[in-house]
């Protein structure tokens, strides 16, 4: 038996990739738009407080359980920036263009380019469940300064992994979901629901 989740995110592409891991441990994910659920706020400073707002907040409007997840990239040479504001780190409107001139500007005076993807998942039984089930992920790179591949989208066409001599955006879609941040957050996710 198949039990309802809803997934705090209209992503078509985080949808499909959730539903294929979920699907192993009896979920059937469910967009937050499905039930007119808006957007939560994001008003924290740590990836797990955004995405345990986000996942309480789609529980309660809906009556059943939630997934939500914040992710974004951390610069080393930047203290974490953007952090919890990628999305946003050029300023709104969002725009990936913006945000990778911004992040390329500001760290041209910097000699270390290290950085990481980091994703938190947080899985909430209903609205108000005090232990809510967290997972995260982290994938290491380099930010480099010319734009590589078609793939992707926010930071992955500056986001370079030196073992694999590619940028993100050069990766096939199922490459990236195997070696990604949010893959790794998600296959945690699932052995814990286990």
């Amino acid at each position: 038996m198949t039990q309802k989740l809803i997934l705090a995110s209209n992503n078509a592409g985080k949808l499909k990739e959730f539903n294929e891991l979920l699907s192993t441990v009896g979920f059937e994910v469910h967009a937050q738009g499905e039930y007119d659920v808006p957007e939560a706020e994001e008003p924290y400073f740590t990836f797990v407080e955004n995405a345990l707002t986000k996942a309480r907040h789609a529980s309660r409007l809906t009556g059943l359980p939630a997934l939500a997840d914040d992710s974004g990239v951390c610069v080393n040479a930047l203290g974490g920036a953007p952090g919890v504001f990628s999305a946003r780190f050029a300023g709104e409107p969002k725009s990936d263009a913006r945000n990778n001139e911004k992040l390329i500007a500001d760290l041209a005076a910097h000699d270390d380019k290290s950085a990481y993807y980091y994703c938190v998942l947080v899985f909430v039984r209903h609205a108000d469940d005090p232990q809510p089930v967290i997972a995260d992920g982290r994938w290491n790179g380099v930010i480099v300064p010319e734009a590589r591949g078609a793939g992707g989208f926010g930071y992955d066409p500056h986001f370079f992994i030196p073992e694999l001599g590619k940028c993100t955006a050069e990766l096939a879609p199922e490459e990236k979901n195997r070696l990604s941040h949010r893959g790794q957050a998600l296959r945690a996710l699932v052995d814990k629901l286990k």
